[in-house]
């Protein structure tokens, strides 16, 4: 496929670690219109696009779950999605533009992987973190130990957190 120097500068626009992605992609975008040649517009087309893809709708709240890591060998996490999906305890305060974006574990004491996570989830728009009710509970399960720092260390990356799913 030949690309124009004009385009080829454009492209150079696109950052280094997804330009062979975004090539391919317009190379194939260009090909599919029965063209040869890609042309600074196709270039500009496909940022547009890209832009239009990746843009957040403001009316969708995304959150995340995340739960204690030794509880998750026994429990496959079906209460906390039936209450979301049902809108019901914790989860009642959303409405049907949310979704859920994220479920994971704490990565084990003292919650080692939660750090990352947020970091990863912020790249995906992330609204809240909801505190799985595993983590609180104190009869059926041991409450977590280090609650309160995986939450200052999830509200210092400038998210909300709530405490609970479905108890």
């Amino acid at each position: 496929m030949e690309w124009e120097p004009e385009a080829l500068k454009e492209l150079e626009k696109v950052p280094q670690h997804v330009r062979s992605m975004a090539k391919i992609g317009i190379e194939t975008s260009v090909e599919k219109k029965g063209k040869t040649t890609v042309t600074i517009e196709d270039v500009r087309e496909a940022a547009e696009q890209f832009r239009a893809l990746m843009k957040k709708d403001d009316k969708t709240t995304r959150i995340a779950v995340v739960r204690c890591d030794i509880v998750s060998e026994v429990c496959p996490g079906v209460a906390c999605f039936k209450a979301f999906n049902k809108r019901k305890v914790h989860f009642s305060r959303y409405g049907k533009d949310t979704e859920i974006i994220g479920f994971f574990t704490c990565g084990g004491c003292p919650g080692r992987r939660v750090f990352r996570l947020v970091d990863s989830l912020l790249k995906h728009d992330v609204d809240v973190i909801h505190l799985s009710s595993c983590m609180l509970m104190e009869k059926s399960y041991s409450r977590c130990p280090h609650l309160e720092d995986i939450k200052q260390m999830i509200l210092k990356k400038g998210v909300k957190v709530v405490e609970g799913t479905h108890h």
